[in-house]
């Protein structure tokens, strides 16, 4: 307590900002842990100090009552101990379920964390490094992963936190609620310049965000991107209808029937698989002729081919007669 005032007295907050609709969540649930924790330690704290002091040695207190078991007494204080931890559990499962379900309008980014950078990049084409900029109240998904060592990113502000790892997509959302910058670090040891990798969030109201928009030089979007990949490697040959490959359009989010009898959803990590080891999960009815392109794209240019192939759908219901 000593060492707190004068953190106080200097300005120095012992809690982050609170910036993201979810915080507020956490928080709550945090500080009630606490509390009841805080209960919990007074109680066996100045229980055990009264009955230290009423039977020390020498003292008076009568102790011919003594009692050495007694099941009532057992099971209710497991009974109030299993209510009160099951009750916690609940009050958690809502934040955990809203961190992983994101809402259907929030803005997916993709983010690639390397030795010792966040590469960033929005749908639009545009692109940072250790930085990212979203406009307040706009959800945002965050769609991460590594090229090469485990990382994590971490906003305490927004009370955020998802490890990054290598070979597989991760996601997370928040929505910011206040317009200003907050700090991005990598949460876990990832070599020696970890301390570096360390970034910012800029939060802006709709004017600022436009002014940014317009300042910002426009960049190939991340689909057409992904289009200029898909041709260049000769992927249109085979993938085109009729094609010896299976058709990509609408593929996302389908259930794909592979040769092997099961079943499984295409979602970005087996999309990101058949790019990269195609040979693993098979389509029911389709040869083993695609090749393999692992060591040929960066995970940013495997992010621009999946969101091409989540454009292909789209464009068709956008031209489609009405």
């Amino acid at each position: 307590m000593v060492a707190v005032i004068p953190m106080v007295a200097a300005g120095i907050p012992l809690f982050p900002p609170s910036a993201s609709s979810v915080s507020w969540r956490v928080d709550r649930l945090f500080f009630g842990l606490c509390a009841f924790s805080v209960i919990v330690v007074g109680i066996v704290f100045f229980g055990n100090l009264y009955f230290a002091i009423r039977y020390r040695n020498g003292s008076h207190a009568d102790r011919s009552n003594q009692i050495h078991d007694s099941t009532p007494i057992e099971w209710t204080w497991t009974i109030i101990t299993a209510i009160v931890f099951f009750g916690y559990f609940v009050w958690g499962l809502q934040p955990y379920f809203d961190d992983f379900r994101p809402p259907a309008d929030a803005m997916n980014i993709y983010v690639v964390g390397r030795q010792w950078m966040w590469k960033i990049e929005h749908p639009d084409g545009r692109r940072e490094i250790n930085q990212l900029h979203v406009p307040v109240g706009q959800s945002i998904q965050l769609n991460l992963i590594s090229q090469d060592v485990i990382h994590s990113f971490g906003v305490p502000a927004f009370r955020l936190k998802r490890d990054v790892l290598p070979g597989r997509y991760e996601t997370v959302w928040f929505r910011p609620t206040k317009p200003g910058t907050y700090h991005l670090f990598c949460d876990q040891y990832c070599g020696a310049f970890h301390s570096d990798m360390a970034g910012q969030i800029v939060v802006m109201d709709g004017a600022r965000y436009q002014q940014w928009l317009s300042q910002v030089r426009t960049s190939t979007p991340m689909a057409r991107e992904g289009s200029e990949l898909f041709r260049r490697h000769g992927c249109v040959e085979c993938h085109k209808p009729g094609g010896r490959g299976p058709e990509l359009s609408g593929l996302p989010g389908r259930l794909v029937h592979l040769s092997d009898g099961s079943v499984l959803i295409a979602d970005d990590d087996y999309i990101r698989e058949s790019i990269l080891a195609p040979g693993t999960k098979l389509v029911a009815g389709y040869p083993p002729i695609m090749p393999t392109f692992q060591g040929q794209l960066s995970e940013m240019q495997i992010s621009e081919l999946i969101a091409y192939i989540k454009s292909l759908g789209i464009e068709e219901q956008e031209v489609r007669p009405q």
